[in-house]
């Protein structure tokens, strides 16, 4: 590009930022509440009522700014036919397996595709023996019909799916035959929704199952995303007069979260019920004679799975915060969890939060996490080492799937390949990979993964995973993303970087993830650390690892951009209000930023676990230090900033990024555009393959517009 064009292309930018910045504002209303005798104002209180016209036509305006300012990017256009070259082109991918009998069933992922299907494979796990059972892409014409998940009877005859629309989440049951996919009997509503998700698991025989269920007209319409339940339905019956077999009668609270036994074999099931989000569990045994409880939320049991047998073997944090690993014999559920064998001791490696266990006819396979990679140990029955499973260096495991006779399928993420699936041998303990294995029209050979520590404001080592073009020169000039989350206990693991990464890649950029405290790559501890009125811990990590950037000279302030997404969001937030100067620009997908009304809303109420409630006093002034909508100073240079948000998300709430974009919009002195961006979709969950693209294609040209990078 010639010296002459970048000069205009420079003065149409200073020109559009200065006609951006004169736009008329936001009314604000002023509106006061009184916490704990502390007097907080909320001037745009009134955009939280979404169906209000005046509302909705604030947000039209908003749409049509952000269309008008990203469309006359000049590299959103190529920008966007390369991300759609990159996707289409590459290969089917299949996940979520699940062996029945002779079938395998898998979700498979066309990229010719809006949505992903459900398919049958043969026992050899043999893409080309693909049979399509369900595909949501012909339920709508748009592509808006997603399965939010599915189950299989233990014979393979029936499978039973969930089907919500538009990013929702709000699924509804339906039960097909496999062999015709006939659908069978009535569709059940409301068995799933945001956060809490939904779950369901079949006896041995498959005439019936447990499944689980939101209130419907019996309760007021605020509590129908609250009170999750288990109820039993025998096929052929009306679900309405299906028995209530574990709820609120047992102490389940409100935010209950409940996950019904992966594998079932038997008629009897365990259901693990957590306690919002701050990673609290409880688990019960449910058969069709009743309920016994395992384990209390103060047991610290964490995971459970069953053998094909009957054995419970769960993952206990009781004086073990790196995780332990108990079992407990059929014939001694009545004692419970608490006093049940260790046969997996605590060691100095953390078992991972969350999917930690698999269990075969003969083998335990056990999860760990070493700062976000997996460790995968074999251990038989008694707990007898049985060695590793082989994982290539820097890796994560998506899932393992117990085979019949013993075997088991795992599928290997790299940030560098596609993902891959192999296959286990019991009896030899080696691995080889299968047929099932992602293919991608573009590579990361000339990236090279590094990793370096910051330094946080508490003395902590903060990892910072760093990939970049090998030989990048370190003179400060790079155009750079860095990314964090920090929450919920959840681990940045190694994953296949992806079109998005590969355009950013191309035009010269670095991306960075921050492996920041409030995540699980440590442990609980780490967790812990960066949770409740300890969440400032997450931010000063953050702003740490992006200094670490500037003093390393990868970047300068001028050339460093910030991602995150949900509670990700919520870190960006509180970054650019606490350090306005640190980055050049921040995009914030689906995030929370009114920290004092947050809990208030459906998901709201889930998250307390982790953030906190203004009810307790200590919290609110934790919550308020940081909230990022009211730190919000009038007269400050912010960061050019995009928010994007979803029209019918479940887990958050659009009226943040509304508040926080007005807000944020009166009071930035830099001329830097604020934008706000808002989708006719959900949280992401079930969003059309088009319109991921589109977004992808709107934050790649808003950072390469704002970073001064230049389409090659």
């Amino acid at each position: 590009m010639s010296k002459a064009r970048i000069l205009v292309l420079a003065c149409l930018a200073l020109f559009a930022a200065a006609a951006f910045a004169q736009e008329a504002a936001t009314p604000a209303i002023d509106v006061t509440d009184t916490y704990h005798g502390v007097t907080v104002h909320d001037p745009y209180r009134w955009l939280e009522g979404a169906s209000a016209p005046t509302v909705q036509a604030w947000t039209r305006e908003q749409n049509g700014r952000t269309r008008a300012h990203i469309d006359a990017v000049p590299s959103r256009a190529p920008i966007k036919a390369r991300l759609e070259a990159l996707v289409t082109r590459g290969s089917p991918s299949f996940s979520s397996f699940k062996a029945r009998g002779e079938r395998i069933f898998a979700m498979l992922n066309d990229p010719a595709k809006q949505q992903p299907m459900l398919v049958a494979l043969d026992a050899a796990a043999d893409p080309a023996s693909s049979t399509v059972l369900l595909d949501p892409n012909t339920l709508d014409a748009q592509g808006t019909t997603t399965i939010d998940w599915y189950r299989p009877s233990p014979d393979g005859k029936f499978f039973a799916v969930s089907l919500s629309q538009r990013g929702s989440e709000i699924g509804t049951l339906h039960i097909y035959e496999t062999a015709t996919g006939n659908e069978i009997g009535e569709a059940i509503p409301q068995v799933q929704a945001p956060t809490a998700g939904g779950s369901l698991a079949w006896t041995a025989d498959a005439t019936a199952f447990w499944y689980t269920r939101y209130p419907g007209e019996e309760r007021p319409e605020a509590d129908r995303q609250f009170y999750q339940q288990v109820y039993f339905h025998k096929l052929g019956t009306d679900w309405r007069t299906d028995p209530l077999v574990l709820g609120t009668q047992h102490g389940l609270p409100r935010v209950a979260e409940i996950f019904l036994g992966r594998d079932n074999q038997r008629n009897l099931i365990v259901a693990q019920v957590q306690n919002g989000d701050g990673g609290e569990f409880a688990h019960y045994v449910l058969s069709q004679d009743g309920v016994t409880q395992l384990a209390a939320f103060e047991d610290k049991i964490v995971e459970v799975a069953s053998s094909p047998s009957g054995v419970i073997f769960a993952v206990s944090r009781a004086d073990a915060p790196n995780g332990k690993v108990v079992k407990l014999s059929p014939l001694f559920v009545e004692s419970g969890l608490r006093s049940a064998a260790v046969v997996v001791p605590e060691s100095d490696v953390v078992i991972q939060m969350g999917g930690s266990l698999a269990v075969t006819q003969s083998h335990l396979i056990v999860r760990d996490t070493v700062g976000g990679p997996n460790r995968v140990r074999i251990f038989d029955h008694e707990g007898k080492p049985q060695g590793l499973l082989p994982l290539p260096d820097t890796a994560a495991i998506g899932e393992i799937a117990p085979l019949p006779g013993g075997d088991a399928l795992y599928s290997v993420r790299t940030y560098l390949r596609p993902r891959y699936v192999a296959r286990w041998n019991a009896a030899t303990g080696q691995s080889e990979e299968t047929k099932l294995a992602d293919t991608a029209s573009y590579s990361f050979d000339d990236i090279e993964v590094s990793r370096e520590f910051a330094t946080s404001k508490d003395g902590t080592k903060v990892p910072v995973n760093i990939i970049q073009k090998k030989g990048t020169v370190r003179d400060g000039s790079n155009p750079t993303i860095l990314y964090g989350y920090g929450g919920y206990g959840v681990s940045q693991k190694p994953s296949f970087l992806g079109a998005r990464t590969r355009v950013w890649l191309d035009g010269g950029g670095i991306y960075v993830i921050a492996i920041i405290r409030g995540g699980g790559e440590f442990g609980e501890r780490w967790h812990l650390a960066g949770n409740l009125t300890k969440k400032q811990n997450v931010f000063d990590d953050f702003a740490a690892a992006a200094r670490h950037l500037i003093e390393r000279k990868y970047t300068t302030p001028a050339k460093l951009a910030i991602f995150g997404e949900s509670n990700g969001g919520l870190l960006m937030g509180a970054t650019l209000t606490q350090h306005p100067d640190l980055v050049r620009a921040v995009v914030a997908r689906v995030g929370i930023y009114d920290m004092l009304r947050v809990e208030l809303g459906a998901n709201g109420e889930f998250n307390t676990t982790e953030f906190g409630s203004v009810k307790d006093p200590q919290q609110f002034q934790a919550l308020y230090a940081y909230s990022p909508y009211h730190h919000v100073t009038p007269g400050t240079r912010y960061p050019a900033v995009l928010l994007t948000t979803g029209e019918y998300d479940g887990r958050v709430d659009p009226l943040h990024s509304r508040k926080f974009a007005a807000a944020l919009q009166a009071a930035s002195s830099s001329r830097l555009p604020v934008l706000l961006r808002v989708n006719a979709s959900g949280h992401g969950m079930g969003s059309s393959r088009n319109e991921r693209i589109e977004e992808d294609a709107d934050i790649l040209a808003f950072l390469y517009e704002q970073l001064g990078v230049v389409w090659r």
